[in-house]
């Protein structure tokens, strides 16, 4: 007994259809076969003969007109075409008759060469004869060679209608031909489609009933229930298939229950970890809702954990910006960008105050779920601030106390570089001078602490003032216009129309500018250039110092503004560290930003903003 498995099935149904398709195609071959030969017949039987015979009429139609011309006394002239014209005659005369496939043909053909034959013979005897006069020509040829001429021409009329009736017949016939295949063909192709979707709907009907089953008993397993069964309806791959769904239904079943205990114990763990962890955690959903807290959080946030489970966030806790980052991170799935102090918050408890640094991250439960969390993460950094104001007012006190002993230092060596240098010898004289510029540089250090710790503590005092933006750029350029030509570097500026007013600090700003300026100069070699821009962008106006030097390696890019960071570069010899440290408090402390662009080995361009002032 043969075993019908499911690709014997396919098979035969595929095999079935391509016999229906190769019937159809031979009946379609055989009709198109009957067809062209039909079309063939018409081309080869009657299409030359018609053509011979036209042809035949428009050669003696050219002869007749040249042997009357000839007997109007232009016999030199016409005598060439006259024999050309009987060539072409004869040569089409002769296909003619090799392609005699009519009846009444051979009698026309044998008619046209006789009248033909005598249409010459009658027309040279009068042409050789003595020369006759002009009317006495014409009466000759009207009575003796016109007649022959026209009863030539008439013959081959009788020719092609002939052979245009053999072709319309030959037409109609091969219409009747079509026609038949037509009716034939869609008779034997509307049988062969009902053929096939007979047995194309049994086919899938024995196919896909076993796999609707399946499918409504895999949504049972999906939903939990692991207690379905299949029932095996045949011995194929689809029966197979049935036996091992039950089979995998049971495994699922004792894994399920299982690993029921190991996740209650997971999500016990996670429980801890989450009530234990040092930092505050907050889990908001898709509608701003608290759906996770742990136990620092609730601390710090100073509520109770029924007060914030299922509350939305702004219930909880009542502040606006810290919301709007949550609510766009959210939103877009992407956690949302802080500037550096900005992501800091204080809650007054009593007499104290608690700094929190935050962080937003999204969270997708599943890949395929556009819908997106949102973990907030609150770390205690009361510390870290105080640590931070203990070491800024050291830095301020030392520095304070730095700088008397340092103007002393400075004096007295001085003093000596004036006095007692000539009395000193070389080497004394170079001990002197090491002195002198390591005294400098401990000022000048000693000076950009003390700004740097007033910047910090708020202690800094800006004189803002509405100010065009070209006065400023002129200014900055003019303090360096020396000493960059001096190096052979070319200055320029770039200030565009629309270049508004800004609320600044002049001094300050100009010292910004100049010290991307002197930066640029220190990285960039003989023959590049500075460039100085101002462009509106906004509610800011973008000021920007370009330079085709070195550039700064991608490793500094991210720290470059850091007090005390510097490239390993022999050119930041005797520098502080704290120039670019300096130039983002000031610039901060104006409400604006800094950042820098740069590839190595091609240049950077410092950018900084300051706002524009309201029309």
């Amino acid at each position: 007994m043969i075993r019908w498995t499911l690709r014997k099935k396919i098979l035969c149904g595929y095999g079935v259809s391509l016999t229906l398709t190769i019937i159809i195609f031979i009946w379609a071959f055989i009709n198109l076969l009957h067809l062209g030969r039909a079309s063939d017949n018409i081309l080869k039987r009657n299409y030359k003969s018609i053509l011979a015979a036209d042809l035949m009429m428009n050669a003696v139609d050219q002869q007749n007109n040249a042997a009357l011309l000839m007997l109007l006394g232009e016999r030199e002239q016409m005598l060439r075409q006259f024999h050309d014209d009987e060539s072409q005659f004869l040569q089409w005369l002769g296909k003619a008759q090799d392609n005699i496939t009519e009846e009444g043909e051979p009698e026309t053909l044998a008619a046209i060469q006789t009248t033909y034959s005598s249409y010459l013979t009658r027309f040279s005897e009068i042409n050789l004869s003595t020369p006759l006069e002009k009317d006495m020509a014409l009466k000759l040829y009207h009575e003796e060679v016109l007649p022959l001429f026209i009863s030539v021409r008439k013959h081959c009329l009788t020719l092609r209608e002939i052979n245009q009736i053999a072709m319309f017949r030959s037409s109609e016939h091969a219409g009747t031909l079509a026609e038949q295949a037509r009716w034939s063909l869609l008779i034997i192709g509307i049988a062969a489609v009902g053929v096939g979707i007979g047995f194309s709907l049994l086919l899938s009907t024995i196919i896909v009933k076993p796999l609707q089953h399946l499918m409504v008993a895999t949504k049972s397993i999906s939903d939990g229930n692991y207690e379905t069964e299949l029932a095996p309806q045949s011995s194929d791959e689809l029966g197979l298939l049935a036996t091992e769904f039950n089979l995998m239904a049971k495994r699922i079943k004792a894994y399920q229950e299982l690993n029921i205990q190991q996740k209650i114990l997971e999500q016990k763990k996670n429980d801890a970890i989450l009530r234990n962890i040092d930092d505050g955690i907050v889990v908001v959903d898709a509608d701003l809702k608290i759906v996770t807290i742990n136990a620092m959080a609730i601390k710090i946030l100073g509520v109770s954990e029924q007060d914030c489970h299922d509350r939305h966030f702004l219930e909880v806790f009542n502040n606006e910006p810290l919301f709007e980052h949550i609510k766009q991170t959210i939103e877009s799935g992407k956690p949302s960008r802080l500037e550096e102090g900005k992501n800091v918050f204080s809650i007054q408890t009593g007499q104290a105050t608690n700094y929190y640094e935050f962080s937003i991250t999204p969270i997708r439960v599943k890949e395929t779920e556009s819908v997106f969390y949102a973990a907030l993460l609150l770390r205690n950094i009361t510390r870290l601030k105080e640590l931070d104001r203990l070491k800024s007012e050291f830095v301020m006190i030392a520095s304070h106390e730095l700088r008397t002993p340092l103007t002393s230092v400075d004096m007295s060596i001085g003093l000596l570089r004036e006095s007692a240098t000539p009395r000193l010898d070389e080497g004394e004289r170079e001990l002197l001078e090491a002195a002198h510029e390591e005294t400098q540089r401990l000022k000048a250090l000693v000076s950009d602490l003390l700004d740097v710790s007033k910047i910090e503590a708020g202690k800094m005092e800006l004189d803002v003032q509405t100010v065009s933006v070209a006065p400023l750029i002129e200014k900055a350029m003019t303090l360096l216009k020396a000493q960059i030509e001096a190096k052979g570097l070319i200055l320029s500026s770039e200030i565009h129309d629309d270049a508004a007013a800004v609320k600044a600090d002049v001094n300050k700003i100009t010292w910004v500018l100049t010290n991307l300026m002197a930066n640029a100069l220190r990285f960039t070699e003989k023959g590049g250039s500075i460039t100085l821009s101002a462009e509106k962008v906004g509610a800011y106006l973008h000021l920007s110092v370009k330079d085709t030097g070195t550039g700064i390696p991608y490793e500094y890019q991210s720290k470059i503004f850091d007090k005390f960071v510097q490239v390993n570069d022999s050119r930041n010899a005797g520098g502080t560290g704290l120039g670019l440290a300096i130039c983002k408090e000031i610039v901060r402390a104006h409400g604006g930003a800094i950042w820098v662009d740069s590839t190595p080995g091609k240049g950077s361009v410092f950018t900084f903003t300051l706002p524009i002032v309201s029309s």
